[in-house]
């Protein structure tokens, strides 16, 4: 393969020394002429290119880093990928969740490697603890804690949460092996407006699991340090500590007769292989791209990561806890609620204040307006549009290419009463909406009704019994006043014959009732 690295800056300039020690690296890119010369004369053989349009142009290279300022890496990523390269890109993946999105959906249809330089994923120490764990030593974990502290580097295009917060994010993820569901971040600004100093997030997890991450660069000394809390014993990672920077406590509480007692033994130093963190990141990234398998750090795990540090930032700028369900899936706005147990089709999107609850199914393509309420136990098919304040609940099945127009309502039970609650499956009565069907704005459909295929309900109609197949239902009570078109054309018979002005199709009346399309799509 021929790989190429774009930007040769402040962490750059190790990633072109690692790849090139490996005897992968072939070219340069890199805007400032003399430091782009200045690594070329130094690495022999490596070719240096003022912009990336060459590289991205030549089928040879087949590999791509970008380690350029993070407000370009979406654009640099997404020339790469289209181009069909494999890409690694240094964190952040994007600087907006959707943008990190957008890269991982391309990364899958243009069936491409994408991996995130989330470098603490590869330090032996974080390995060996992340095997510790899986293998049960430390017990059920409690608690993560994470201090990054130092005196400087001191940034003004970023705060302390976006400079330092994503190393202990990724670890966090990926110790827990779980996303959280709520975050929090607090913070100070005391040197620059709107930039702070120093945060501290926390982050809860399912099963009681919590974490904090402590990061400023206005602290009197610099501080790395690890710890991981668990049932049986405690790991603490001190990257900063002379020697001995791995160690496993044999500390916790254990129960006497009823009473807490605490177990205070000494703790042991912790082996691990003393191998460069960025040196195994790089050849990671060849083993991926040369076998074509997924990276650790894939461009899900960048997402993962830069989710979590939005809604820290969004908590940090609000005060306020941040959920996070909604990011189960992309196409979910994050005011949304997903609960567990939910499918979600590609290319559906979710918007404001809705609510998906659990064992719901959603196919592809949909669209859910603002605060949409499923479920639970509700299957929707592919290609679905429903539109604000609309209620879809147990008992109602969707099929392909249904309307709901804003603010139409489904029923499940026929007799309700506040005071003998009819709950469960038992009580719900079957509502199903056949392919097709459009349902107009206040619409009341009836429980226990099949509305036929690309019928066309009124607004504010209310269905109280069966609609055929392309029936036109205005009214309340709902009756047929006439047919529609599979295209949304009303339809004008003559001698129980009709052919729709718009798109041509035919139909023919068979009773009063009942209307069926001639040549079928």
């Amino acid at each position: 393969m021929k790989l190429a690295v774009f930007g040769a800056g402040h962490w750059g300039k190790n990633l072109i020394r690692n790849f090139y020690e490996l005897g992968a690296l072939d070219a340069i890119v890199e805007m400032d002429e003399e430091r782009r010369q200045q690594f070329v004369e130094k690495y022999e053989g490596v070719t240096g290119y003022a912009q990336p349009d060459t590289v991205l142009q030549d089928d040879e290279y087949q590999a791509i880093v970008v380690a350029t300022p993070a407000e370009t890496h979406y654009q640099l990523a997404k020339a790469a990928l289209l181009a069909g390269k494999d890409v690694y890109v240094e964190k952040p993946l994007a600087l907006q969740v959707e943008d990190a999105q957008d890269l991982v959906r391309l990364a899958k249809e243009n069936d491409r490697i994408l991996m995130v330089g989330h470098l603490l994923l590869y330090h032996p120490a974080v390995v060996k603890m992340h095997e510790m764990i899986q293998h049960g030593d430390l017990g059920r974990i409690y608690q993560v804690y994470s201090n990054r502290l130092n005196l400087g580097k001191v940034r003004q295009e970023e705060n302390s949460l976006w400079s330092f917060a994503p190393h202990d994010i990724s670890v966090i993820l990926w110790l827990l092996d779980n996303m959280p569901e709520r975050v929090t971040c607090q913070g100070g600004m005391y040197l620059q407006p709107r930039i702070h100093d120093v945060t501290l997030t926390t982050m809860e997890f399912p099963g009681n699991q919590m974490a904090h991450i402590h990061v400023s660069w206005l602290h009197p000394f610099k501080e790395q340090r690890l710890v991981v809390v668990g049932s049986k014993q405690m790991l603490v990672f001190e990257d900063t500590a002379p020697d001995h920077k791995l160690k496993l406590y044999d500390r916790g509480i254990d129960w006497a007769e009823g009473e807490p007692v605490p177990r205070n033994n000494d703790w042991v130093a912790v082996d691990y292989p003393n191998t460069e963190p960025l040196k195994a990141e790089c050849q990671h990234f060849l083993d991926c791209v040369r076998d074509h398998k997924q990276p650790l750090t894939d461009g899900q795990n960048g997402l993962d990561v830069l989710r979590v540090l939005d809604a820290a930032q969004r908590s940090l700028e609000s005060q306020t806890t941040e959920q996070l369900q909604s990011l189960q899936h992309p196409g979910v706005h994050r005011t949304a609620v997903v609960d567990e147990a939910v499918q979600i089709g590609d290319g559906t999107k979710i918007w404001h204040f809705s609510h998906i609850l659990g064992h719901t199914e959603i196919g592809e393509g949909c669209t859910l307006g603002q605060n949409v309420m499923v479920g639970p136990n509700v299957r929707i098919g592919n290609h679905v549009k429903v539109q604000n304040n609309v209620s879809i609940y147990e008992g109602v099945e969707i099929e392909d290419y249904v309307f709901c127009g804003p603010s139409m309502v489904f029923t499940n039970i026929v007799n309700p009463r506040s005071k003998y609650p009819q709950r469960g499956s038992d009580y719900y009565i079957k509502t199903r909406v056949k392919t097709g069907a459009s349902i107009g704005a206040n619409a009341t459909i009836v429980c226990g009704t099949t509305l036929g295929k690309f019928c066309f309900i009124g607004a504010g109609a209310v269905v109280t019994k069966d609609v055929p197949d392309f029936a036109l239902v205005v009214g309340n009570p709902g009756k047929i006043i006439g047919w529609m078109c599979e295209c949304g054309t009303r339809l004008h018979f003559d001698n129980e014959k009709a052919t729709c002005d718009r798109c041509g199709r035919e139909y023919r009346q068979e009773e009063e009732h009942e209307v069926t399309q001639l040549k079928q799509d």
